[in-house]
């Protein structure tokens, strides 16, 4: 059947998402599993998120608004930028498909880091897009005067997390604004920020993408998927200039985003003691974590996120089936490319402590 399949989608690997905590229940006959695997919020979703959404469900006969009216109009005002500059996705990772999808023509060329999110890389398989593929520094970091060198005259879009996954580092507001000036403006450069509030929480050098839509060339994407807990309801957005945003409305499919994420997404941004409670917490556990490995002797990478890179020195995905029969989900880096890593999400001071002392059984 190769024969009636574009020939650009043979050569895409599927996402392969953090293994879902049923299947691993289902496969070791397990009552209790955890799930540090996906970089979702251990305390859950917002109270107010959570009410709203209850309440919301006596509506779901109706289409939901295809514009996202409130949602824009709360985000503007929270954001400080106009309603027009706001795009609104299935999860960000739909921005980033979209923006693919509106800019990219057939063998224009894509920069990305390596290794970084995957969704790049694959949404510009699936598009038949050109990449050039830069790899990070020693130090897990992004090469950014190397992306910088690989931008040719077929170059359309350069790709920048920020904070990155997997490996929870984040380029420097200096080091991105010296990036900027030197990328010519009808280069995109992509600014996927779905960690930010992590990141702008403790690093005081982490930049605001806001700060820099002023240029034409310039998207940002954001969750609510990670500190606001609502990675079940996949909701995100993108910011940019009114004209992009206009173009990229023409490929967004309709309904993307459905009543409850609204919803849910409107009183998440009202219940800001809840972030902060995310973030206090995240930063306290991540302490933990590091001491933890500091003990075992383990390299980590110290992370502006809710996760944490670590290397096992043993295979990964031997640790990560140990793990698994204990009833704990982690992700092995295999498909990252870092055969000794595994990344694991900051759980509760409890799943932190079941996680520890079974990787130290384990090691």
């Amino acid at each position: 059947m190769n024969n009636i399949v574009r020939k650009n989608i043979l050569k895409v690997k599927p996402y392969v998402p953090g293994k879902p905590i049923e299947d691993v229940q289902r496969e070791f006959g397990l009552k209790r599993v955890i799930k540090l695997a996906s970089n979702e919020n251990c305390l859950g979703p917002s109270p107010k998120a959570l009410a709203a959404v209850k309440k919301g469900m006596a509506s779901i006969n109706r289409y939901p608004d295809a514009s996202s009216f409130y949602l824009k109009k709360k985000l503007s005002r929270e954001l400080g930028v106009s309603e027009d500059m706001i795009i609104l996705g299935n999860g960000s990772d739909e921005v980033i498909v979209v923006a693919i999808r509106t800019f990219l023509n057939e063998g224009e060329k894509v920069i990305i880091a390596r290794p970084t999110f995957l969704i790049y890389e694959i949404a510009s398989q699936i598009s038949n897009t050109e990449m050039q593929f830069v790899p990070l520094t020693k130090d897990f970091k992004y090469d950014l005067k190397a992306m910088r060198d690989a931008i040719c005259p077929n170059t359309k879009m350069v790709f920048i997390a920020n904070p990155d996954n997997p490996t929870g580092t984040y380029v420097t507001k200096k080091d991105l604004e010296a990036f900027i000036e030197g990328v010519p403006r009808d280069v995109i450069i992509f600014l996927d920020e779905a960690y930010f509030e992590f990141a702008n929480y403790g690093f005081k050098d982490y930049p605001n993408g806001m700060d820099y839509l002023d240029r034409p060339n310039i998207i940002v994407s954001r969750s609510f998927s990670k500190a606001y807990g609502l990675a079940g309801l996949r909701v995100g957005y993108g910011v940019a200039n009114p004209e992009l945003v206009a173009y990229m409305e023409r490929v967004r499919d309709p309904f993307n985003i459905n009543l409850l994420a609204q919803v849910g997404a409107l009183a998440a941004l009202d219940d800001k003691a809840f972030l902060n409670k995310t973030l206090k917490f995240t930063a306290k556990e991540k302490e933990v974590l590091y001491k933890a490995f500091d003990r075992m002797e383990l390299k980590y990478i110290t992370s502006a996120t809710n996760f944490i890179l670590v290397d096992v020195k043993k295979d990964c995905k031997a640790v990560f089936n140990e793990l698994l029969k204990r009833g704990i989900i982690v992700r092995d880096m295999k498909a990252w490319g870092l055969d000794t890593y595994i990344r694991v999400t900051v759980g509760t001071a409890e799943e932190n402590k079941m996680f520890l002392k079974a990787l130290k059984e384990i090691l």
